[in-house]
Parts: C-alpha cells; sequence; structure tokens
C-alpha cells in the first residue's frame, strides 16, 4: 500500500468512527444524567404524647395494651383508626384511641412524594407501682361508694 492510499484509509477510517460516535450520541441516551430518585422512606412518630390514665383504674390496678390500625395520611396526621385488639377495658380502649387522634407523624414517601400508609399502634396501660398516694384518697372514696 503506498502512503497517498494509507493516508486516505486514515482520513477515511477518522471520519467514520467520528460519525458512528456522533450517531451513537444520538440514539436516544440522556445527554445529561438522570436526577437520581429519592429513596423511599418510612412513617415516623413526630409528637406522640400518651393517653389519659384514669386514675381510678390505674388506682385499682387495671391496665392493658390496646391495638389500633391507623392511616397515616400524607399530611403525617392520623386519619381512619381501627381498634384491632382491646385493653379489656372499654375506658381504656377510648382513651388510646382519643391519645392516637392527636399524635403527628412525618408521612412515608415514595419517589420524594408523601404517601398515605396504614401502620399498626400498641398503646399500652400499665398500673403504677408503687400506687401513688392519690390512689389511697382514690380507694377510700371507692370504698364509700362513690
Amino acid at each position: 500500500m503506498n502512503i497517498q492510499r494509507a493516508a486516505t484509509y486514515d482520513v477515511a477510517l477518522r471520519v467514520a468512527i467520528a460519525a458512528l460516535v456522533a450517531g451513537l450520541a444520538g440514539c436516544g441516551g440522556p445527554s445529561a444524567p438522570a436526577a437520581p430518585v429519592a429513596a423511599p422512606t418510612e412513617v415516623a412518630a413526630v409528637k406522640t404524647p400518651p393517653p389519659v390514665y384514669p386514675i381510678e383504674l390505674a388506682c385499682q390496678g387495671i391496665g392493658g395494651t390496646t391495638t389500633l390500625k391507623v392511616v397515616i395520611g400524607t399530611d403525617g396526621k392520623p386519619g381512619q383508626i381501627q381498634l384491632v385488639s382491646g385493653s379489656g377495658n372499654a375506658q381504656l380502649d377510648e382513651q388510646a384511641h382519643k391519645a392516637v387522634e392527636g399524635w403527628q407523624f412525618n408521612a412515608a414517601t415514595r419517589a420524594g412524594q408523601p404517601v398515605s400508609t396504614t401502620i399498626q399502634v400498641p398503646v399500652s396501660f400499665n398500673p403504677p407501682q408503687p400506687k401513688p398516694d392519690e390512689c389511697f384518697a382514690v380507694e377510700e372514696r371507692l370504698r364509700r361508694g362513690g
């Protein structure tokens, strides 16, 4: 092969490679890197004050755990609340429901957007040990019938 033919071949090869590279760049591939997708997050409790524990029940040693199914909305507020299992005392179950209604959460997210999530929440009522001093007055009042 002579030098002139080799130079022509070299130029033609470079032109072909440049055309191939330019063609591949336009094959639908992104011209800029795609934005990363935000990792999903789970619902997180922010403000969960304890329920009111009626002193009469606490002093009598009545306790238990109420389990509630709670739909956490995109705003982080509890929506629908359903009893899954009761504590064995309707008054404690009612206090658990009232408390959870006022709780605040950070909503779960998917692709950076908040989504509703259903969770189960156990609310426990544990009688205090030892009994608080106020239990003596409560017990006396109950003993007298009032």
